[in-house]
């Protein structure tokens, strides 16, 4: 029995832990060859030592999705380990506390930490893109998916800059997607709720039982969820789908 992804390139970006190291051992277990990039090297090292473990093949990247040198230098070195580049999972991203900007009110946010987590989760998101589809155009297609989030789908207070970039990515997406399916290349993006990672701990410990309590099915979700969902987005299984952002938050955004 054959993988969804068997003989198909992939760079996953955050690979190093949580949401983005799940997809990159789904990625190679439903056939994949693996490009984990993260901007922590040991921690991408980590990534490819646990797919090596169970028989794939991957290569780690340093990448600061910040700097479009950078991105533009992974993507290359993706195509140079595998020959091309068929899936992209765009998934490095911050949350509110790291930069300072959780429960503060919209009009109370220092202006560095707003642009700084924009320019992370918005813009560190088309840098990516904007290569990956650049290579996928010489190949005649590929498939790409975006992390956004609920919180691309609703509001929520005290996190204006986070918001703001996540809905920004979901409308990144549906543009692109136009752009681009007549070059055969599907843009889709996937919207996490709560999930049990290092990114969401702070959030957690400081306010969990109230989020818990707005969740139908009560609980976090798994990283190997959002995993699953990535994967599926990226095989030709989906090949009807582009433009889509898929809710992966056990109901919470059904209220």
């Amino acid at each position: 029995m054959t993988g969804m992804l068997d003989g198909k390139s992939a760079l996953i970006t955050g690979a190093g832990s949580g949401i983005g190291r799940a997809a990159a051992l789904a990625f190679v277990r439903e056939g994949a060859w693996v490009a984990a990039a993260d901007r922590n090297l040991d921690a991408a090292k980590a990534t490819v030592a646990a797919i090596e473990a169970m028989g794939g093949e991957a290569v780690a990247i340093a990448c600061d999705v910040t700097d479009d040198a950078q991105v533009a230098a992974m993507v290359a070195a993706a195509v140079n380990a595998f020959g091309g580049l068929d899936c992209a999972f765009n998934n490095a991203g911050v949350a509110p506390y790291q930069l300072n900007s959780a429960g503060v009110l919209t009009a109370d946010l220092e202006e560095a930490s707003w642009l700084g987590l924009i320019d992370i989760n918005l813009h560190g998101v088309w840098r990516c893109l904007r290569h990956e589809v650049v290579q996928m155009r010489k190949q005649g297609g590929g498939a790409v998916v975006n992390t956004a989030s609920i919180l691309g789908l609703i509001g929520s207070g005290g996190a204006a800059a986070y918001v703001a970039s996540k809905h920004a990515v979901v409308g990144l997406t549906k543009a692109a997607a136009i752009d681009h399916a007549p070059e055969n290349i599907r843009v889709n993006a996937v919207c996490p709720g709560y999930i049990e990672t290092p990114m969401t701990e702070e959030t957690v410990r400081r306010r969990g039982e109230a989020l818990m309590a707005r969740v139908p099915m009560a609980r976090m979700g798994r990283p190997e969820e959002i995993a699953e969902a990535v994967v599926w987005m990226c095989s030709d299984r989906a090949g009807f789908v582009t433009g889509s952002c898929w809710q992966v938050d056990g109901g919470y955004t059904a209220r």
